[in-house]
């Protein structure tokens, strides 16, 4: 059943996949229809506007989101599975922040001496960041037993980073250092090819280094004596999952922003949807899970207030905020009926 179950479900967001990155190409301010857009990805290249605007911005952001938020959902899963809690994640930790504050220095360093920062220093810093603020909260986690408060004071590490950020770009002279407001609220506006090529690098060394992992992941999901017992090398499952979920993170923060709540709940829908936590399908449903969710909430930032764009995380905050809502209200009753 569970099979049957798993089968459905990745049928299904493969076709929901289909469509959204068909629905982002056609839709936007420059009134294109369906069979201009297929023109040019069938090699029409007599129309220079179509093809620039479909070959040069929608279809790299397309495929930015697509990488960007399958990274976003797989970190929060990692994450999940190092805490064994279901209401933590990158952002929700503060790990994406730290990420965010970490580009920002960066940044501002070399503009300041007139250099342009390279894509390698951009996932160099943002890694730094979140590698930082992941010391914090493991910091954090050794002296705070409560998940609670363990979540609480990552939100705290989340919006110290966040307003040195703020602090840090609002005072700077130079005006690209300005201009960094814009993807400090997470935008996937601007990604070109090069970039892409780094993405997908970072994604697809990060998910095979998660699927190197399932089988000791699986034995941790039954309880740390078990997973002892079975063989697993727990300080080595640890740290895997501490670099994996932080690297994931740190790429999405360089390129796109700090992106809400994807992290955190897609991987708690996915599990809800398919009624297991197995890591042998929590990885991939939860990547493609993650790529829809952000593809469909970045068409709705780029397009419902065209040609004024919106941040893509207050897309997500609005459509996955109720999902982590929800979610800790029903972890809340569980605790209280087995009390």
């Amino acid at each position: 059943m569970k099979k049957r179950r798993a089968g459905f479900y990745f049928i299904c967001i493969l076709i929901l996949i289909a469509i959204l990155i068909w629905a982002n190409l056609i839709v936007g301010s420059s009134g294109m229809t369906a069979s201009q857009v297929w023109s040019v990805l069938t090699g029409d290249r007599s129309e220079p506007v179509y093809t620039s605007i479909v070959l040069g911005i929608r279809l790299p952001r397309v495929v930015a989101g697509f990488f960007l938020g399958g990274a976003l959902a797989l970190s929060g899963y990692l994450l999940q599975t190092f805490f064994a809690n279901p209401i933590v994640g990158p952002f929700v930790l503060g790990i994406s922040s730290g990420a965010k504050l970490a580009v920002a220095l960066f940044m501002i360093i070399f503009l300041s001496r007139g250099k342009d920062m390279g894509l390698f220093m951009m996932v160099l810093s943002a890694f730094i960041g979140a590698m930082t603020a992941m010391l914090f909260v493991l910091i954090l986690s050794v002296r705070v037993r409560s998940m609670s408060v363990l979540v609480v004071c990552g939100i705290m590490i989340g919006y110290i980073c966040s307003a040195i950020t703020d602090f840090v770009v609002t005072f700077a002279d130079d005006s690209n250092i300005v201009n960094l407001h814009n993807w400090s609220m997470g935008s996937l506006s601007g990604i070109n090819w090069d970039e892409i090529k780094v993405i997908a690098v970072i994604v697809a060394v990060s998910l095979c280094l998660s699927i190197w992992i399932i089988k000791p992941m699986n034995a941790y999901r039954l309880g740390e004596g078990y997973a002892k017992s079975v063989g697993v090398n727990m300080m080595f499952l640890r740290v895997m999952l501490i670099l994996v979920s932080s690297l994931l993170a740190a790429c999405v923060t360089a390129f796109a922003g700090p992106i809400s709540f994807v992290g955190i709940a897609v991987p708690h829908l996915v599990r809800t949807v398919l009624k297991t936590d197995d890591a042998h399908v929590m990885i991939p449903a939860g990547f493609l899970g993650g790529a829809a969710i952000t593809l469909f909430c970045d068409m709705i930032a780029r397009c419902v207030f065209a040609p004024t764009e919106v941040s893509i995380s207050s897309v997500t905050a609005v459509f996955l905020v109720p999902v982590v809502i929800v979610m800790m209200i029903k972890r809340s009753s569980m605790k209280s009926q087995n009390e």
